[in-house]
C-alpha cells in the first residue's frame, strides 16, 4: 500500500519481532505499546516518558498528541491507576480521547506501564 509509513524508534526489537513503533496508513496513526525504558521505578514518571515517546512518533507521522482518539494503558500493578491516570489527564485533559486501563500480569523488563495510542489526522 503506497500511503503506508512505518515509523521506527530504533529499538533492536523492531527488526527481531517484526513491528514498527508506529504505522501511518491514510488518515490513521497507530502507535504500538510504548514503554519508558530506564527512567526509574515511579509509574507516573514512566507514563510521562511514554507520552513523550508517543508524541515523538506521532510527529514523525505528521500528527500530534492532539490527534489521539484512543489510548490503551497497561499497568503491572493496578495500584498505579490514579498516578498514571493523573498523567494521562495532564496530557489529554482538553483532548479527551477514549481510554482503557488494564492491569496485566507483568510487563517486559519489570516496567510498570505500557501505553498504545491511535490517532486520526
Amino acid at each position: 500500500m503506497s500511503d503506508r509509513l512505518n515509523i521506527s524508534s530504533g529499538s533492536p526489537y523492531e527488526a527481531q519481532m517484526g513491528y514498527s513503533r508506529a504505522v501511518k496508513q491514510g488518515d490513521f496513526v497507530f502507535v504500538s505499546g510504548t514503554t519508558a525504558g530506564d527512567v526509574g521505578d515511579d509509574a507516573a514518571d514512566q507514563a510521562r516518558e511514554v507520552f513523550r515517546r508517543i508524541g515523538a512518533a506521532l510527529e514523525q507521522a505528521g500528527a500530534s498528541l492532539s490527534n489521539v482518539v484512543r489510548t490503551r494503558v497497561y499497568l503491572a500493578d493496578i495500584a498505579d491507576f490514579d498516578a498514571v491516570g493523573a498523567v494521562h489527564g495532564e496530557v489529554f485533559g482538553e483532548i479527551r480521547p477514549t481510554i482503557v486501563i488494564l492491569a496485566v500480569a507483568g510487563l517486559a523488563g519489570g516496567l510498570k506501564v505500557e501505553i498504545e495510542a491511535d490517532a486520526l489526522v
